[in-house]
């Protein structure tokens, strides 16, 4: 075994994070993550369920390709914020608060909503009552990945889904394109979650693509001294300036291009994004800052020399995210009806006066809204709180879709 001396400096860097990630992770983790959660948990009241959501989640995935990082990158979202709880599924709370699923860190861009909506009617048919939203979520996150070349994994469950969801919980909380490493480590660490879990989940951003806007800030009037981000490839830069013309007042943000993640493999879960980071050809602001951080970079390096290896952390990561701040055993939030809505909303639609209701919708087929012209239903007297720090989330997986 050679000596600390023989080692190359970056694989010793990448040797103290893991370590150091291992003691954060000792450290953090039994504030958020919760035990209770088990594998094979609907066995006897739900046996099909599995097997249902995974038929669901790959049928949809057949029809569009996107929808696999969509859902990904929906879970993850929703643990994130106020833990595994399916609140990011709510289309409004009891209380009347602006959802998450409606802040500027999520609105049009979320995908993968119509999959669970079908996945949890179709779990009602077979077992009323029994297979939670949260659950539903974790179980079509991990097939979701699978379907896009990941190995099998197990999922624990036993999550029952909460009963609010408020975009004022993300500002401050969430990730943003501004953040560099210490910064994302903090909320990782927040989270019960590792610099190392950081960096692996990032990889995520190997399949999908982010709509133009998200980062044309890269390359357009990146600054006075440099119209295009420097950190980026030039070559690559021109090729995204030729995909997205420079943005324009009245421009649409829903009807903006897309561009992949990876040219190369992008319908694949792989470790092909560490390759494009180290090649200066990360998409998003929030991705370049992991190759300059030394101890970040030397995973990067780690990781694109280690498809296996990677596989095999994201894994364990997206379980180590399925068990955060999950609510178990009865007295603990509610296994919803209805993924949108929390239980005895629907009585109360039903009993509100006529003229007040508006026609049911399912969410697929609602006229798709920005969150600052959101009109709210039954609370339109109260005016939509505005909130400029979310207005500048981008979300760590946003353009994941």
């Amino acid at each position: 075994m050679p000596n600390r001396g023989d080692m190359p400096r970056h694989k010793l860097l990448f040797l103290f994070a893991l370590l150091a990630s291992a003691a954060q992770r000792g450290a953090v983790v039994d504030a958020a993550i919760v035990d209770g959660l088990q594998v094979g948990f609907y066995s006897q009241t739900c046996p099909q369920a599995e097997g249902a959501i995974s038929d669901i989640v790959n049928n949809e995935i057949g029809m569009d390709r996107g929808i696999a990082p969509g859902l990904i990158r929906l879970f993850f979202h929703d643990c994130f914020i106020t833990g595994c709880d399916a609140s990011i599924l709510l289309d409004e709370s009891p209380a009347g608060d602006v959802p998450e699923k409606e802040s500027s860190a999520n609105g049009f861009t979320l995908v993968g909503l119509r999959t669970i909506d079908i996945a949890k009617s179709t779990l009602e048919g077979m077992c009323p009552r029994t297979v939670s939203c949260a659950d539903i979520l974790a179980f079509a996150a991990r097939d979701a990945a699978v379907a896009a070349g990941l190995p099998n994994y197990d999922v624990a469950a036993g999550r029952r889904d909460g009963m609010r969801s408020n975009m004022d919980d993300l500002p401050g909380n969430f990730p943003v394109p501004g953040h560099h490493v210490p910064r994302l480590t903090e909320l990782f660490g927040q989270r019960g979650l590792s610099q190392e879990d950081l960096v692996v989940l990032s990889g995520a951003h190997s399949v999908g693509g982010a709509h133009c806007f998200m980062f044309s800030n890269r390359i357009y009037g990146f600054s006075e001294e440099a119209d295009m981000d420097p950190s980026l490839d030039p070559e690559y830069a021109e090729r995204l300036r030729q995909m997205c013309p420079p943005r324009k007042p009245d421009d649409d943000p829903q009807q903006a291009p897309k561009v992949k993640f990876d040219a190369q493999t992008g319908e694949k879960l792989d470790n092909a994004y560490y390759a494009e980071l180290l090649a200066r050809r990360g998409l998003l602001t929030s991705d370049s800052p992991l190759i300059e951080d030394p101890q970040t970079r030397a995973m990067v390096e780690a990781f694109a020399a280690d498809d296996a290896l990677w596989q095999q952390k994201f894994a364990e990561a997206m379980q180590r995210v399925g068990m955060l701040d999950v609510l178990v055993g009865e007295g603990k939030g509610q296994v919803r009806h209805q993924c949108r809505l929390v239980n005895g909303q629907e009585e109360e639609q039903r009993q509100q006066p006529q003229q007040q209701q508006k026609q049911p919708q399912l969410p697929w087929l609602r006229q798709p809204q920005l969150p600052w012209f959101r009109q709210r239903r039954q609370h339109q007297h109260r005016p939509l709180r505005h909130h400029p720090v979310a207005n500048l989330i981008n979300g760590f997986f946003r353009g994941f879709h």
